[in-house]
């Protein structure tokens, strides 16, 4: 973009570079909103669609494992690239990864017809692992807002990419389940040529391609490459290894990454641990469980697209890490024993279905939603504030991918605690935000000039 003339004054500048930064941050969100859109939508298939190979399943959980896993390797890859190559070639270069994944994943189940279950199974991980690899570019759509946001709106809007997340997850598995209902197979079938495979279980994948390739499209007509500091041309490849040694070493990005870690284990295994809680304690079933995730989802689209950008006007990130932290902590240890909470309640008046053990319930995630979502934002904009402009996407690649590596190990950990005793996973996920409310309290606690 060329300079303005000087006969254009300073107050004209300001609102067309204003109305600039509105376009790009409006667009890089709906990006990753229809790409996280297509994720969403293949949850409520992925168990059945395993079990119909009739394998064990443990493959469940391997998969999902083997998705975070990838994620973790291929984040700060990703990261590092976008920081010398462009924000935009490695967010289209993910959702053409995304299409590919998801459509290959469709026909998982053909495989198995023609060639066998090994197979087939071998197919659903390597799709899996590559929309794993691809999943990096959440990190490098956070990177893009923040080389197109000021500090003083950045948490507001990387709260929206959490937003965004939330917003996938409600509508996405309503979208999977839908595509998976009978009537629409039928009509599939009588619509589609017959060497395209119309089943519960390809029509949520092709639907989550689909929308990949959506995203992609607008991602290439709309989405335009940032102004930005780029890393010199001639600075050497990192390896992982290498990256994760330097941000440990860096002493505004070692707590944040530790945290990042330490939030992922204990907050993955709560998420996959509450299905079996909610079965074995409230007697619920698939609806009754979808539905209280979909109002968690609701609150925490609440939470961190518009909560969160009120409260950062008055008080610093680090002060709502630790609230969030805090908030986490405290709806953890109290989630097992919700249905004792229940009965000191005083008599909850409304529908019949409406119980104080429930009410006890809705209180607790409501916390829980609250506590997530804050901490999540303000980690994530304290490695905006904590990193050189150079290396934004390197330090959210890092930072994500110790995320990723978290959401690997949390749910088998969580799971082998729940065999133990229903409760002791909530219980040691809350003991696990201990040591990341003291760091983030002595990052709050440091003067607001030493922020880089």
């Amino acid at each position: 973009m060329s300079a303005p003339e000087s006969a254009v004054s300073a107050d004209a500048e300001v609102p067309e570079e204003s109305r600039g930064t509105r376009r790009a941050l409006a667009v890089v969100v709906a990006v990753v909103f229809i790409d996280l859109l297509g994720f969403g939508v293949v949850i409520p298939i992925l168990p059945f669609y395993v079990r119909s190979f009739g394998v064990s399943d443990v493959y469940i959980g391997l998969l999902a494992a083997s998705y975070s896993l990838m994620q973790f390797l291929f984040a700060p890859v990703l990261g590092r690239i976008s920081d010398r190559r462009g924000r935009r070639p490695v967010i289209m270069l993910s959702l053409v990864g995304s299409v590919l994944a998801w459509t290959v994943f469709g026909v998982a189940g053909e495989i198995d017809l023609l060639f066998g279950t090994a197979l087939a199974v071998a197919t659903l991980f390597a799709s899996r692992m590559l929309a794993g690899a691809m999943g990096g570019n959440i990190a490098t759509a956070q990177a893009y807002i923040a080389d197109i946001t000021p500090p003083t709106i950045s948490y507001h809007a990387i709260g929206l990419v959490g937003a965004s997340f939330s917003l996938g997850f409600i509508f996405g598995p309503a979208i999977g389940g839908l595509m998976a209902s009978d009537p629409v197979v039928a009509l599939a079938r009588d619509l589609f040529p017959p060497f395209v495979p119309a089943t519960r279980f390809s029509l949520p994948s092709f639907t989550a391609a689909a929308l990949s390739l959506v995203s992609l499209g607008f991602a290439f007509v709309f989405l335009r490459e940032p102004e930005r500091t780029r890393a010199p041309a001639g600075t050497p490849a990192t390896t992982l290894v290498s990256q994760f040694r330097a941000a440990l070493a860096d002493d505004d990005l070692r707590g944040l990454v530790v945290s990042f870690f330490v939030v992922s284990v204990a907050f993955s295994g709560i998420q996959v641990m509450f299905i079996p809680f909610a079965a074995d304690v409230y007697g619920y079933g698939e609806t009754e469980t979808a539905l209280f995730l979909t109002y968690i989802g609701l609150l925490g689209t609440l939470n961190q697209g518009v909560v969160v950008g009120r409260l950062a006007r008055r008080y610093s990130e680090a002060k709502l890490a630790v609230v969030g932290a805090v908030g986490l902590l405290a709806s953890l240890a109290l989630l097992p024993f919700s249905p004792d909470i229940g009965a000191f309640l005083p008599a909850v008046g409304g529908p019949p279905w409406l119980t104080r053990e429930l009410a006890a319930l809705l209180l607790v995630g409501a916390l829980l939603s609250f506590g997530n979502g804050m901490l999540n934002v303000s980690l994530s904009t304290l490695v905006s504030t904590s990193a050189s402009a150079d290396q934004q996407g390197n330090a959210f690649g890092v930072t994500q991918g110790a995320g990723s590596l978290g959401r690997t190990l949390g749910p088998p950990s969580m799971a082998a605690l729940y065999v133990f005793a229903y409760w002791s996973p909530f219980v040691v996920g809350a003991v696990l935000i201990v040591p990341v409310i003291f760091v983030l309290a002595s990052v709050a606690r440091r003067p607001r000039a030493e922020a880089p």
